[in-house]
């Protein structure tokens, strides 16, 4: 399968599996029974997770997991993989129970979190997005404001870190961006990457400044650690390729 190909979203073998364990991620070989990987994503988080018009995968996090799985395939692991779709603070339980082997959506280190992460892949940073015109200016006119983020995730975190923010935490990372355009809300805090996405279309500004430096990571179940270090090798290999350099100037990263 080549690496740039968009995944359907609703695969049909998808729609046969029931939520019960999935076979905890051991490393195949070549002659073995291929171990089935189901990934866990969010797609909602542009340019790394999204969909297209028809309703396909698609962003940097799709094609970087299309690319390890073909390069672990090509070296002697037997795996076949699918995608599932899932709300961003659900995947992290999914895993726990055994109900998705990966989470591939943008995450970033937090030990609270109790899974198993990855080497990093890419650095990002929380910031905070304004609609355009608006009286926000700087980090520090954060203070006391209606503020978004997306639920689950480090942005809510730093909202709700911010002094005297009232916070509005939702799953889906759209809604929250029309929030803030109608005015619902007077900023929103998210990744840097995203948040440049966004302001690249108009209507929104990116303030000045972070509110934490993070790294992205992919995650799994703690103790899964056979299939941790074959995805970490994939992940050298991919992170050193000439299609790293390119989707990372596909997507704007």
């Amino acid at each position: 399968m080549a690496a740039g190909k968009m995944i359907k979203a609703a695969l049909a073998g998808l729609m046969a599996l029931s939520l019960t364990a999935c076979g905890g991620g051991s490393a195949g070989t070549d002659g073995d029974k291929a171990q089935n990987i189901i990934i866990a994503i969010s797609p909602d988080y542009p340019p790394f997770d999204d969909l297209t018009t028809d309703g396909e995968l698609t962003g940097f996090d799709v094609e970087m997991g299309e690319w390890i799985f073909e390069w672990l395939n090509a070296n002697g692991y037997n795996y076949t993989h699918e995608w599932k779709q899932l709300s961003f603070d659900t995947i992290i339980s999914a895993i726990q129970a055994d109900q998705v082997d990966l989470g591939l959506s943008g995450f970033t280190y937090d030990p609270d979190r109790q899974v198993l992460f990855s080497d990093p892949y890419y650095g990002s940073a929380e910031v905070a997005m304004v609609a355009d015109g608006s009286d926000i200016k700087s980090l520090d006119d954060l203070k006391g404001k209606a503020i978004g983020a997306q639920a689950g995730t480090t942005g809510e975190e730093c909202a709700n870190a911010i002094e005297g923010a009232k916070v509005t935490a939702m799953q889906d990372m759209g809604i929250l961006v029309e929030t803030l355009k109608t005015g619902g809300i007077d900023a929103l805090i998210l990744d840097e990457p995203v948040a440049n996405n966004y302001a690249a279309g108009g209507s929104f500004t990116v303030l000045e400044g972070t509110l934490i430096d993070e790294e992205t990571h992919i995650i799994a179940k703690e103790g899964n650690t056979e299939l941790m270090d074959a995805v970490n090798k994939a992940l050298a290999a991919f992170l050193e390729s000439d299609e790293c350099a390119a989707l990372k100037e596909k997507y704007g990263l």
